[in-house]
């Protein structure tokens, strides 16, 4: 079996604990190279992984050795690396969130579909054993017709989630971060209502918030540490969506579903991942060997969805086309926030009516 080459844009925490282990970790993969601005954290990688430490992006890009690359630069930058990644012929697999714009997350996916390459976004909610089986759960028909829902996705903040962790970490600027904790945290659970339910996100409305975040000169950092979003879907179920944070305790990863015939409880019971409690009382559990929390980083099964879409050529289950329209319904609440009114999401472009 031929082997797939592969670099790294951005050597930060996510690239660290989770992108290259899991690539390390597969017989199918070389790790070719990195490229990170501070220098010395692609020297770290190399000198663990091995590979050649690259002196821009640019040049890694232009190895022509190299097969496929991992994106995980700040925010602002996802757009502009991964449409030259894929014009450069390269596969690519992209940290969320896809861009700070819809009409780059729409370029970045039409590229990939002119270059006929592999456009993924790392959003490994989708992957947990416990959404995978609450999915299939909910197509078997085990809660009836979906009505409603909550999911929240809340911790104490990114403070630590970086590899120069304090209270300037770069998520919490708007000139790298872009958003916050809606585009940190909230395009993660919007994707996964649609992802869980097969339905789109057609109608928001969204209150975002700076509450409590403050960097090291103690002003309120400038993006959103909370959000709290009301959501239609395609089929008229409404719901809530709620990421912060400001969660100063255990994380808060649930996500529970209202249906005609009972309802889903996934991570929302710590004795079981999974639960359905029918309208009858009667409780049936899953006890998904996984705990689905952001600091369980072991085996995520996102690089392994990447590299075996590559050698497959069909598109997989963090495909950039399927993502997109979470990204739709992401840059909807921003616009609901901004202009203080309900937003329907059309078919194309999600532009307000």
């Amino acid at each position: 079996m031929n082997k797939i080459s592969v670099g790294f844009i951005g050597c930060g925490k996510i690239a660290q604990v989770r992108h290259i282990p899991e690539a390390y970790g597969r017989e199918d993969v070389i790790i070719s190279g990195f490229f990170n601005r501070t220098r010395a954290k692609a020297e770290d990688m190399a000198d663990k992984y091995g590979g050649k430490v690259y002196d821009t992006y640019q040049e890694l890009l232009n190895d022509e050795k190299i097969d496929a690359v991992v994106v995980s630069v700040a925010n602002i930058l996802h757009g502009e690396v991964t449409i030259e990644a894929l014009r450069k012929g390269k596969h690519v697999l992209c940290e969320k969130p896809m861009a700070m714009t819809l009409e780059e997350s729409e370029l970045m996916v039409k590229t990939a579909e002119e270059e006929g390459k592999v456009l993924n976004i790392a959003h490994n909610q989708r992957l947990s054993k416990a959404h995978l089986r609450a999915k299939e759960l909910i197509e078997e028909g085990a809660i009836g017709k979906i009505l409603s829902f909550r999911t929240t996705l809340g911790h104490g903040g990114p403070e630590e989630w970086s590899s120069s962790p304090g209270n300037d970490v770069w998520f919490f600027y708007e000139d790298a971060a872009g958003m916050g904790a809606m585009a940190d945290l909230g395009i993660h659970k919007t994707d996964l209502i649609e992802y869980l339910t097969g339905q789109k996100v057609i109608e928001v409305s969204a209150m975002l918030g700076t509450l409590d975040k403050r960097g090291s000169k103690g002003n309120l950092i400038s993006v959103d540490d909370n959000a709290v979003c009301l959501f239609r879907l395609s089929e008229g179920a409404l719901g809530t969506m709620t990421v912060s944070w400001t969660y100063y305790g255990p994380e808060d990863n649930s996500t529970v579903i209202y249906g005609t015939e009972g309802i889903l409880y996934v991570y929302e019971d710590p004795n079981h991942p999974l639960k359905i409690v029918k309208k009858d009382q009667s409780i049936m559990t899953f006890d998904e060997n996984e705990n689905g929390m952001n600091d369980d980083h072991k085996g995520s099964g996102v690089m392994d969805v990447f590299i075996d879409g590559i050698r497959s050529g069909e598109d997989t289950v963090l495909s950039g086309k399927v993502i997109l329209s979470a990204m739709r319904a992401v840059f909807a609440c921003e616009e609901s926030f901004d202009e203080g009114k309900t937003i329907k999401i059309e078919e194309y472009g999600g532009k307000k009516d």
